[in-house]
């Protein structure tokens, strides 16, 4: 077989159980604005940007980390699982006596209004708290279930998630309250305890959906041991605390911006407009789905073929038609963003400008994840940490100088130059350590001319549906008179 057709294989099992749960989820969007004002939703889209940024450090990079020490140490699997585990669950039980014994404090910190919300936000607080404890002592049972090759109990396991999150907020936004209205029986019972429009309702939905995974997970428990290996830990610690601070930057750029927003925008718009910046954020996220799952195909794929005497070819075609595939990702996602507004209530309309910034700087994350191979195979994931600082110091700058003057829009255009700075700087460094053979005219070539189009249908022809489709489809078939060829031969070499 193909090492190409494996690769595909591997990463479509995954990838499509990612696809379908993240989109599964989006249904929520339009459900969520159309359901809260900006302001109640800016609280949701504040508290998930805390979220993201705490999730990172609590996983501390031993994600990757034990994916490259199960190749490199192939005789001492069950050590690794070992080590993986209670590392994130040591430090995960320190956060969580820490927040619960800070809560008064988070609350207020994160609290971007009167006093009088305070009761409600201590209560958002431990919701979250207990939210990040669970789902970070599932991540190496999840990554576990990944190595052993089964791609159908992962998905399922995704599924069910995202069902029951899904499933409870429906309830507590429809259902429950059509069942009070109506005077159905269990109302008089239901109308006791609920409270309409009440935002803590999603968080506690997330809560019941993490508790349910760890339940399904707890098999992968049965090869654990007590057991800790001293000597192997220091190895693991030094690989994967620059993978943390490198991850870190990924999550600060795509997040902090949501939390300075709140804090160097006057408090009477502050949450008003962190509502609109996430709702339209909420439109790029069909690049980021795609992103992520490419990385749970790839990345064992990557690490598993590195011995390979052709791996740095291999890695460099698949860099091509994955640069390529975000190209026609960018271009038809503007063309139809006629369309995809109508995810969101249209009161957030108002920030679409923002989505094209926000779409173009996950096309160069997507890149910079690939391109990231070279410091993890060569155990050099110091140099991950150095273009991760690089990049975090620049987004927290620029953003405190853009947003009073800019609001949204300054933090969307950092957004993208911080990962366009980053994808850049690995490419450099990354031709000098670990030098890989990439067609750079060609990807250059491929993004040069989605950026055109982009340009050309957004701002020149103002979203026109039919022009910009047809921009698409002219872009298309230049593509496959480019690689028709080059696909073909690809699939077929063994």
């Amino acid at each position: 077989m193909s090492v190409f057709k494996k690769f595909l294989g591997q990463t479509a099992v995954y990838g499509l159980s990612t696809i379908f749960s993240r989109l599964f989820n989006f249904i929520l969007t339009p459900i969520y604005t159309n359901a809260y004002p900006e302001v109640v939703y800016g609280v949701f889209t504040k508290m998930y940007s805390y979220v993201s940024l705490i999730n990172p450090i609590l996983a501390f990079g031993m994600e990757t980390t034990f994916f490259r020490f199960l190749n490199k140490h192939e005789d001492r699997k069950k050590e690794v699982f070992n080590n993986s585990f209670w590392i994130i669950t040591f430090i995960s039980i320190l956060f969580l006596i820490t927040g619960l014994a800070l809560n008064d404090y988070l609350a207020r910190f994160t609290l971007n209004g009167p006093l009088s919300g305070l009761a409600d936000q201590k209560r958002f607080v431990q919701y979250c708290v207990w939210v990040l404890f669970i789902d970070a002592i599932c991540v190496i049972p999840f990554a576990k279930i990944r190595s052993d090759g089964k791609p159908l109990k992962y998905s399922i396991i995704r599924f069910t998630n995202i069902g029951i999150y899904v499933g409870l907020n429906l309830i507590f936004i429809y259902i429950i309250p059509y069942v009070i209205e109506h005077n159905l029986v269990g109302s008089e019972w239901l109308s006791g305890w609920f409270r309409p429009k009440w935002i803590g309702y999603v968080f506690i939905s997330n809560l019941i959906a993490s508790l349910a995974t760890f339940l399904m997970l707890l098999p992968q428990f049965r090869d654990l041991e007590i057991k800790f290996d001293t000597a192997l830990f220091y190895k693991m610690f030094g690989y994967s605390w620059p993978v943390l601070v490198a991850n870190l930057s990924f999550i600060v750029n795509e997040n902090l911006d949501k939390i300075l927003l709140s804090k160097f925008l006057p408090t009477e718009i502050a949450d008003h407009e962190i509502g609109i910046y996430g709702a339209v954020c909420k439109l790029a996220i069909f690049i980021s789905i795609f992103n992520t799952a490419f990385r749970l195909g790839a990345e064992p794929f990557f690490f598993s073929h590195a011995k390979n005497e052709n791996a740095k070819d291999t890695y460099a075609t698949i860099l091509n038609y994955f640069v390529l595939a975000l190209a026609i990702l960018f271009v038809g996602l503007i063309a139809n963003i006629e369309l995809l507004k109508h995810f969101i209530a249209s009161k957030y309309w108002i920030g679409l400008p923002a989505v094209p910034f926000l779409l173009f700087g996950y096309v160069c994350l997507g890149i910079y994840m690939n391109l990231s191979i070279w410091y993890r195979l060569s155990d050099q994931t110091k140099f991950g940490l150095y273009i991760s600082l690089v990049g975090a110091v620049f987004t927290i700058i620029m953003n405190i100088i853009l947003i009073p003057i800019y609001s949204y829009m300054g933090s969307a255009l950092i957004s993208m130059l911080a990962y366009l700075m980053i994808m850049v700087i690995s490419y450099v460094l990354g031709q000098k350590y670990y030098p890989i053979p990439y067609n750079l005219k060609r990807m250059l070539g491929y993004l040069g001319a989605s950026v055109v189009l982009v340009y050309l249908s957004f701002y020149i022809f103002k979203q026109n549906i039919y022009i910009g489709n047809v921009l698409f489809v002219l872009f298309l078939g230049g593509v496959y008179l480019l690689e028709k060829n080059n696909i073909r031969k690809i699939l077929t070499t063994k």
